[in-house]
């Protein structure tokens, strides 16, 4: 693991977000099994083997530094209960190297609570700030308001409408790209959240 991963601990008001470790295995495997959850993914629900995979890839993508194409994820939990709620993170975006997208998914009962947000801007702070990111975007499917809510609180802006993109891309055709600058973030334009 890279060094700067090695230390990564973002405290929120009420959320710790770290690196996954091994014993995150059984709580994330858990959340991916929600289809809801997954409705604006473009994957299906992962079987134990699957997930073991794509577990085993996310520990070993902290790995890849800074300079490289990288994707992290990074596991979301509750400060008060320890629960795991969620994950976050940003990356390579794969249709458009070297630009890179934040992400971020958690379990339907932790929906409405304002807990995205607050992961989102501590994450788009880190990605500035650490990964000394100048640009960052994010997709969101038109029909999902609430995360559109949360890119526009905190600065995100509308860049472009995602069309022609072909092949394992297909599906983000007809998504909307939003783009958040070092300089908007710097401006405190996210200063408003209601945490």
């Amino acid at each position: 693991m890279i060094e700067a991963l090695a230390v990564m601990r973002l405290e929120t008001e009420r959320l710790l977000i770290r690196p996954y470790i091994q014993s995150d295995l059984q709580e994330s495997f858990e959340l991916m099994q929600d289809p809801e959850v997954l409705t604006y993914m473009h994957m299906d629900v992962f079987s134990a083997e699957e997930y073991q995979g794509v577990f085993d890839w996310l520990i070993s993508s902290y790995n890849t530094p800074f300079d490289e194409a990288f994707k992290y994820s990074f596991a979301i939990r509750l400060k008060e209960s320890g629960a795991f709620i969620g994950w976050c993170g940003a990356g390579t975006l794969d249709f458009s190297p070297p630009d890179k997208e934040l992400y971020y998914l958690f379990g339907r009962e932790y929906w409405g609570r304002g807990y995205a947000a607050e992961a989102a801007a501590a994450m788009a702070e880190y990605a500035f700030g650490v990964i000394g990111l100048d640009r960052l975007y994010a997709k969101a499917d038109p029909r999902n308001t609430a995360s559109i809510k949360i890119l526009g609180r905190l600065g995100f802006t509308l860049d472009r409408v995602l069309e022609g993109l072909t092949e394992d891309y297909a599906d983000c055709n007809g998504e909307e790209m939003y783009v958040l600058t070092r300089e908007t973030m710097t401006r405190g334009v996210h200063n408003d959240k209601p945490f």
